[in-house]
């Protein structure tokens, strides 16, 4: 069968694979963007490997998987492994389906709790992006098994196989601490990151800080290059909820939490070719990289944006000082109850999301050239656009 002029084999192991379009007319789609594509992927000597090594992408039918698995092509990758749950859904289209000469993309479903999984997924890879990590889950121990856990059985594998250049870790702003810095002071790749996260209350930041640890301990103790990208707030079509960092809605009315704070924005597109460049790169092993755009707004100017253009509600605003006092006594009454409140409101949880804070993108741009093609003003166009037509705040 035939999908975007591409044609698709299908595997006993692997959902599907794209093999380079036969026909002539197929072939060339759009011969000028490709060849540039490639060209400019196969003439420079900046990348660790080259355009026909086997990359594996985890995650890859995520929000930010299938945008990595379309930047990654746009460079001129054409030998792409594509991990998905068993129980995702995924499609050619799912994972930029165009017309690309020589491309191979292989789609493959399995667990990452499983070693033979693992191992199967890491056969004959040059560079893993792991991007598969726990974000729904409530309880700690099934974050710490869907990220730690699961990190673990990659790294073992890549150890087994012996053939790979590049470990790309994704992992996240919440591993922040921002607790000792002075209000309205810089956050960049230089801050420490949470000491003890289980104070946080958030099984996502817990998994996240433990993740980011296991990934340093196998590059310092077995030697395995890595690179961890950490993005701020990405956003974009098909994910339309506002973010926590600007308020949360409860009690019946929206509480605005962060008044003049920047919001730490990225766009899905801008997001996507930053962890492609920060996992390619030369001369970057052991680095992390922080990834948000430029010309951030304040909470305060997106919120009036989001009701201009999307949909208008009541909200409240709360100064900083009354919503850190009402994190503080929260935290003090979950302490006293012996957790029958849970601490989803704590000092830590303020300091790392309602705390006025700057951010800044200068390591990413200077180290491995990035730059946001995509301008705030623009994607926020499209962002707002996608939630009219689609679910609204309520």
């Amino acid at each position: 069968m035939k999908v975007c002029g591409i044609e698709i084999q299908i595997s006993r192991r692997v959902s599907w694979i794209i093999h380079p379009p036969t026909d002539e007319h197929e072939r060339l789609g759009n011969p000028k963007e490709d060849r540039y594509r490639i060209a400019s992927c196969t003439e420079r000597e900046d990348f660790i490997i080259g355009p026909d090594d086997l990359i594996l992408i985890t995650g890859a039918n995520g929000f930010i998987g299938a945008r990595l698995v379309e930047s990654l092509l746009n460079l001129g990758f054409r030998n792409l492994r594509c991990f998905a749950r068993p129980t995702k859904a995924a499609n050619a289209e799912a994972f930029g389906c165009n017309t690309r000469p020589a491309a191979r993309i292989e789609l493959i479903r399995g667990n990452l709790l499983s070693g033979e999984d693992c191992a199967a997924a890491a056969k004959g890879v040059k560079v893993i992006f792991h991007l598969a990590a726990a974000r729904g889950e409530k309880s700690f121990p099934d974050a710490f098994m869907n990220s730690v856990v699961t990190t673990r059985n990659l790294l073992e594998a890549s150890l087994r196989h012996k053939c790979l250049k590049r470990f790309v870790n994704v992992s996240s702003f919440t591993v922040y601490t921002n607790a000792q810095k002075p209000g309205g002071r810089l956050l960049d790749e230089s801050c420490p990151v949470e000491t003890h996260p289980e104070y946080r209350g958030e099984a996502y930041c817990y998994a996240k800080v433990k993740q980011d640890e296991i990934v340093k301990q196998y590059g310092q103790s077995f030697g395995i290059p890595y690179v961890i990208v950490r993005p701020g707030y990405v956003y974009g079509s098909g994910k339309q909820a506002i973010p926590s960092r600007v308020g949360i809605d409860t009690f019946g009315v929206f509480l605005h939490l962060g008044g003049s704070n920047t919001i730490p924005f990225t766009y899905i597109d801008n997001c996507a070719e930053a962890i492609a460049l920060a996992g390619l790169k030369k001369e970057v092993d052991g680095e992390v990289f922080n990834v948000v755009d430029d010309d951030l707004p304040s909470s305060r100017q997106f919120l009036r944006l989001y009701k201009r253009n999307v949909k208008n509600f009541k909200s409240l605003y709360v100064p900083h000082a009354i919503s850190y006092a009402i994190c503080h006594l929260w935290e003090r009454y979950s302490s006293w109850s012996e957790g029958q409140l849970s601490p989803v409101f704590n000092r830590g949880r303020w300091h790392a999301f309602w705390k006025k804070t700057h951010y800044s993108n200068e390591k990413l741009k200077k180290r491995v050239g990035w730059t946001p093609r995509v301008r705030m003003a623009e994607g926020l166009n499209r962002y707002f656009e996608a939630c009219r037509n689609g679910k609204l705040h309520a």
